[in-house]
Parts: structure tokens; sequence; C-alpha cells
């Protein structure tokens, strides 16, 4: 199959990429490039792709596609709320119009890679499945729900989109981030010898490797159709369902002589949910997650010693809103974050 990978040079794509040319696809990718320099380690390897901004993709870009895995957006819950016009502008109206261009190509898979964070304030502790009541609190995750919205109103029987909401990713990607949660957490117990919790760690998170969202993908773009058409599917697994202060507990145990501390200082976050998986796991029969909270710390803190993660590595070059800011103040891109030519 010839699958067209959106952001193949973001955290997700540089790992997803590789997984799905193992499966005998033949993977193209697309980005803009604004994160193609933030590697850790040895530089990786990109299957043949063009660097095109979201918002300037054509009918060309499409054309002779079996299907499309659109992962490329702004891609924090922080990005979004300093430039929230711009994150609908890029991760929702260029998100739909690149679906309509794909559908009128003919592609006839659409995998959008949505997220967890549309529960937003669900809270309490019962299990949140697919058809639970959305409730985003960030301009992130309320482009994730209107892009699902519109990508339902383009199914039809030749075009199945199909919504991954994949949990907090976590885990080693050779185009690393640090400004997720478990990634952030081992971080700063390396280089400080405290794994900082700026939250009073009480909200339930759900997180999921970024090898297991490269596998969960990967079967489901050849699952059946009737198993996949027009639905929605939390990736990730019940087991890495945890509290924030749960998170920061097995990365002290990963990282030795680190010690907890929770400051409390932001306060109460109202992002809180724990989420049921087992929709997909019915739908594709056989796939698991393989990767625990535990593994990713312990997988984490070696990568960083291995490949020397540097404190100013890790608050600029692997933290999202930091790259765009100094691209910015380097007139490297505009205020809308195109590249200057």
């Amino acid at each position: 199959m010839r699958v067209l990978l959106t952001g193949h040079q973001g955290y997700l794509g540089t790992v997803m990429a590789p997984v799905l040319a193992a499966a005998g696809h033949e993977v193209v990718g697309l980005d803009a490039g604004l994160f193609a320099d933030c590697v850790l380690g040895p530089q990786p390897a990109d299957p043949p792709g063009q660097r095109v901004d979201l918002r300037d993709v054509t009918a060309e870009h499409v054309a002779g596609v079996d299907a499309v895995i659109h992962l490329a957006a702004l891609s924090n819950d922080p990005l979004g709320s300093l430039a929230p016009d711009l994150t609908y502008d890029i991760n929702h109206h260029a998100s739909v119009r690149l679906a309509r261009l794909a559908r009128d190509a003919g592609v006839r898979r659409f995998l959008y890679a949505s997220t967890c964070s549309v529960y937003g304030a669900a809270g309490g502790d019962d299990l949140v499945a697919e058809e639970a009541p959305l409730r985003p609190v960030t301009p992130y995750a309320e482009s994730k729900v209107r892009v699902e919205d519109d990508l339902h109103a383009l199914a039809d029987g030749d075009f199945s989109p199909v919504f991954m909401r994949n949990a907090t990713a976590f885990g080693y990607s050779p185009r690393l981030r640090a400004d997720i949660v478990l990634n952030n957490l081992v971080g700063h117990a390396l280089l400080s010898g405290e794994v900082l919790v700026l939250s009073d760690g009480t909200p339930w998170r759900p997180l999921v490797h970024a090898a297991d969202i490269a596998r969960a993908f990967t079967a489901a773009l050849t699952a059946p159709r009737e198993a996949v058409h027009d639905r929605a599917f939390n990736i990730g697994s019940e087991i890495n369902n945890v509290t924030v202060a749960e998170i920061a507990e097995q990365v002290a145990e990963a990282v030795s002589g680190s010690k907890v501390v929770i400051t409390g200082e932001n306060g109460a976050d109202p992002r809180s949910y724990r989420v049921d998986f087992s929709r997909f796991r019915a739908a594709v029969p056989g796939f698991e997650c393989a990767w625990t909270v535990k593994q990713g710390a312990l997988e984490l803190a070696d990568a960083y010693r291995e490949h020397g993660l540097t404190r100013e590595d890790f608050e600029q070059r692997f933290t999202r809103l930091a790259v765009l800011r100094a691209a910015s103040d380097a007139g490297a891109v505009d205020d809308t974050l195109r590249w200057r030519r």
C-alpha cells in the first residue's frame, strides 16, 4: 500500500515510518520541517518526502496514494493556547482540506491522529469510552474535536476516515519531545535529581508508547473496512492509566538517586480522565500495547544518558514552544509559522 504520512519528521512520524515500511508499505512523507532538526542521537533515515506546509497541500500531493496517515499538527496544549488562531487554521481547517483532497483523489482510508484529551474534563475514576461526552478544555483538543466532526461528514462508501484518539505519548524517538509528561519527568530526574511535578499530582493520565501508537496505526491501515470505517478508537492500554503522582514515582524508581518533588504551584489540572481502550482490541484482534510506563521511563533514561542529553537541549531544542519561539526570534519563520523564503 502506498501511504502518505504527514508529519513524518515529527516525534511520532519518525517512529512510525520504519514500522510502516517493515510491514511492507511504501511510505511517502510530507512535513513542514519545523522540527526536523530536533534530533537526539543518530540522524534518522527518513522516507522519501516533501517539505510542504500543511496549509499548502494540493491534489498533487495525494495523487496515487492508497491511504493517508495524518499526524501533522501544532502538537500540544501550551502551543495551542499561545496561538489558538493558528491552531485552528493548521490543525482544523488544513486537516479537513487535506481530507477533502484525499477523498477526491480516490484515497480510501484516512487515519487521523486525534487525542484522548478530547475527554479533557471528564473527571472521576470511571473508565471513559469512545461514546462518552467530549469535554475539551484547550484549543488543541477543541481543534481535534472539530476535525473529527468534519471528517465524519466526509465519510462515504469509498472514503473511510478513522479517528485514532491517542493517549499521551511517551518513549524515545530520534526526534525527541521533552514537553510531554513522562519524557519531561525523566529528563528532570536525570538533569536535576528531582522528578518535578508542578500540579498537585492528582489528575489521571492515560499514556501510550510512541512505538505502540505506530503499531496501532499500522494495524488500522489494513483492518477490515467494516471494523474501522468512520469510527473513533482510544489508543493505549488500561494498565497505563496512571495519576501524575504515580508517573513521578515510577520515574524516581527508574532514575536512581532522584526524588519526587510535587510543588502544586500550578494547582489542580482540569484535564483528568481514565480511558477504556477495549474497542480497538475488539476491532483489531491480537493487538495489545507492549510498553508500560516503567519500561518507558527506563528506556528514556538509558537513551538520555547514551546520547548525552544536556539541560539546554532539554529545555530548548526538544521543547516545541521553545523551538518555534527561537525560529521566530531568528527571523526564520513569520508570525504565521511559515518559513521565510
